[in-house]
């Protein structure tokens, strides 16, 4: 196929506005160039268009382009369109398009998928809703609070990614994106029925019991109605083992999790158990997760303690325990379905004067709050490369330093990270969070994993290849191109002057750590591991199994500076 020549000079454009029909649609293309089409060599740019096949189908496709992306993460303007019999271009709505990929996808797999449909109806169901109910007017709220309820459209390179199960009423009541406010429901346990692990001093000290032999364990308000009718919770409280205290205490705020809530005033995060599925998985904490991140806490905070001694401006938030329920006999339901971590806050990590900010909220394409780059620029001087110099500077070294150095597999994708802000939009400060998608790689910390009983030691550990594909994907991949894709938006005739910034910390990091054959390659061009959710929904496994498709890299020193679909 042919490739296009980016753009010298661009006219400077202010963010768009997005629609659940396109959005949808937009989203659905994304993830099939990525995963099948690319690869496949069926896409080309012409005439300031996308084009598609769909070789098994017969089927042309193309849409309008905004603007055409260095590494094919494209924006798309308009609806997505298709090629007659009488050769006329005919307009596609976003369920039809759906039953396109579908079908052509049973095609290329040999496997029929009769969720798929459902799901991406489910998730468009989600974001008209959100957008529905937030036309009517948000809560009043601090701008961090604000980035983590803004996500209405979700992930752009996943299928389905705001598909839910339950009834939608209850994501107008527990969905971040609608500004939702909740109280928790409180348990008081009997000690001998309580299964907990690590340092809960700040659980006890929001949750306080009145009677020395119960502790009170919190419940999501949704769980504790979907576990209500669970045998062995009803024979607890019929014995007394369990006490109901009802609905009370303080409101916390779902963050873009959806699970992990976050009570201000406290400055606590808690993360718990949601028999939901959301986007991929049950969002349900399994035994070793629980155990495990207590112990992975107690093994990383040693290396993150080192790493902010040595980049000042980075910090991980703590996990430093659970508590959950043990009267399952021999099910673990209730075990698993009432387990809640305890997160630390971020107030202790901030500097003087800085607004933290979801790393997500602000690289997104359709911006539904302040925390958006657009609006971090205009509080400055507008100026798009030294913000992301600056930037750069703060989000590559600490995760590549964990690696190389350390050993430790960090997860920085965009919902994972908190970036604080100056006054002026500036970046000042990184903070990485949720142990559940950092690993350890297995050679720097045999002894440590040799003392952990099997089931909780082998979900820590990633091998070095596993363990590096994760780390570009998140890093690069998911983080760095979305950012730098809402920084090209603003001036497209910058972006390669943006991926030049990236090659250039790259390469600083690589001398760092001794210029490791894996940063070598990189800088080299090689290509760039993007994680394959549309395959992944397809073939229904966890995130666990995820594969990657090879992605055209823009790093490599003799980079034409050309879109190679």
């Amino acid at each position: 196929m042919t490739s296009t020549t980016v753009p010298a000079r661009a006219t400077r454009t202010d963010p768009p506005t997005g629609t659940a029909d396109a959005v949808t649609a937009h989203t659905l293309l994304n993830c099939l160039i990525r995963e099948v089409s690319a690869p496949e060599h069926q896409a080309t740019v012409d005439g300031g268009r996308l084009l598609v096949r769909l070789p098994r189908r017969d089927l042309l496709l193309r849409a309008r382009l905004r603007r055409v992306s260095m590494i094919g993460a494209h924006r798309f303007h308009g609806p997505v369109e298709r090629l007659d019999d009488d050769g006329i271009w005919a307009a596609v709505g976003w369920r039809e398009l759906a039953g396109y990929i579908q079908e052509e996808l049973e095609l290329r797999t040999g496997v029929a998928n009769s969720e798929f449909l459902e799901q991406v109806a489910d998730s468009h169901e989600t974001i008209r809703t959100a957008l529905e109910h937030r036309a009517g007017g948000m809560p009043r709220q601090d701008l961090y609070l604000a980035s983590e309820q803004s996500l209405v459209f979700g992930h752009r390179f996943h299928p389905t990614p705001k598909a839910r199960t339950g009834d939608p009423a209850d994501w107008l009541a527990y969905g971040p994106e609608t500004g939702a406010r909740l109280r928790l429901r409180h348990l008081a346990v009997r000690r001998r029925l309580v299964r907990q692990e690590g340092d809960l001093s700040a659980l006890d000290a929001l949750c306080p019991s009145a009677d020395p032999e119960f502790v009170t364990l919190p419940v999501h308000p949704w769980q504790f109605r979907l576990l209500s009718r669970h045998e062995r919770l009803r024979a607890a409280m019929t014995a007394g083992d369990v006490v109901d205290g009802g609905v009370s205490g303080p409101e916390w705020v779902p963050t873009a999790s959806v699970r992990t809530l976050y009570q201000r005033d406290a400055d606590t995060f808690l993360k718990f158990s949601l028999n939901v599925r959301l986007t991929n998985c049950v969002r349900r904490h399994a035994s070793y997760e629980l155990s495990g991140a207590v112990a992975l806490n107690r093994l990383v905070q040693p290396v993150m303690a080192g790493l902010a001694e040595r980049f000042p401006t980075s910090a991980l938030l703590a996990e430093p325990g659970y508590r959950t329920l043990a009267a399952d006999g021999g099910d673990t339901t209730l075990l698993e379905g009432l387990g809640v971590i305890v997160r630390s806050g971020l107030r202790d990590h901030l500097r003087p004067g800085v607004t933290p900010l979801l790393a997500a909220a602000v690289a997104d394409e359709y911006p539904t709050s302040a925390a958006h780059v657009s609006h971090l620029l205009a509080r400055g001087d507008g100026d798009v490369l030294p913000w992301w110099d600056a930037y750069l500077g703060l989000l590559l070294p600490p995760v590549l330093a964990a690696y190389f150095d350390h050993g430790v597999v960090l997860e920085p994708h965009l919902q994972n990270v908190v970036v604080a802000v100056n006054p002026d939009g500036t970046p000042a400060q990184m903070i990485f969070r949720d142990l559940e998608g950092t690993k350890l790689l297995p050679r720097p910390h045999e002894q440590a994993l040799a003392a952990l009983p099997e089931d909780i030691r082998g979900p820590l550990v990633y091998d070095a290849e596993r363990g590096w594909n994760r780390v570009v994907y998140c890093l690069l991949v998911n983080h760095v191109a979305e950012v730098l894709g809402a920084l090209a938006d603003l001036d497209p005739a910058r972006e390669p002057a943006l991926w030049g910034l990236v090659r250039d910390h790259l390469g600083a990091c690589a001398r760092a750590a001794g210029h490791p054959p894996r940063l070598r390659a990189l800088l080299s061009g090689v290509p760039l591991p993007a994680k394959a959710n549309l395959l992944l929904r397809w073939s229904r496994r966890a995130d666990r199994h995820a594969t990657y498709v090879p992605l055209t890299s823009p790093l490599g020193a003799d980079f034409p500076r050309e879109v190679h679909l």
